[in-house]
């Protein structure tokens, strides 16, 4: 029902949803990681992936209009950014979820900004893939921030494409698998996003 409404949703603001990639998530557990641009990601995800999928949010995004709603009710795995007790146990909470063989979907930038690029990638989907077992999915949400973007109230027209693509694979052997596991994703999603490399302009 709620992919249902999400679907509904686009298709009254007048808005194409096209979803790429469908074929690359696995029957099994994984994790689902993307780019972050707009409020409307959550729903956007929501309307792309199977009904299967819960996902890691963070809290503020419980009240937002709508989407927070929508999510609250999708069982969303809301984690604290600011404080960090709270912050570790929402944390362990996500790895039990994991653990129990739940599919999650993640924006590892933790939140989104005006300024058009890929922000820094949090560890937590990583190291819940690498500590599980469990393959990433990396996904690029084309158009979002178009559509409505940070200090916009209302949602423009256009087009949004999700594009889901291969899996990286966990190595639990490895030493790093976490970080093998973030930074494969990372290039994979900035090979097809049509946006700067936020965290390499801020090392310069």
């Amino acid at each position: 029902m709620a992919r249902a409404s999400a679907r509904a949703f686009f298709k009254l603001a007048g808005t194409r949803l096209i979803v790429v990639g469908l074929e690359n998530i696995p029957d099994s557990a994984c994790i689902v990681v993307a780019n972050h641009a707009s409020y409307l990601d959550g729903i956007i995800l929501t309307a792309a992936l199977p009904p299967h999928f819960a996902f890691v949010i963070k809290r503020e995004m419980a009240t937002a209009p709508l989407a927070g709603t929508l999510l609250t009710h999708l069982g969303a795995e809301f984690v604290e950014r600011f404080d960090r007790k709270k912050g570790s146990s929402d944390a362990r909470r996500v790895l039990r979820t994991a653990a129990r063989g739940q599919a999650l979907a993640f924006f590892p930038e933790g939140t989104f900004t005006e300024t058009p690029g890929l922000a820094y990638f949090h560890a937590g989907a990583f190291v819940t893939a690498a500590r599980n077992g469990l393959c990433v999915l990396p996904t690029v949400i084309h158009g979002a921030r178009h559509i409505l973007p940070a200090g916009r109230a209302l949602p423009r027209r256009g087009p949004i494409v999700v594009e889901i693509l291969a899996a990286v694979e966990n190595d639990p052997t490895a030493p790093n698998a976490a970080l093998h596991l973030k930074s494969a994703s990372r290039r994979a999603i900035l090979s097809k996003l049509t946006e700067p490399d936020l965290e390499t302009q801020a090392d310069r």
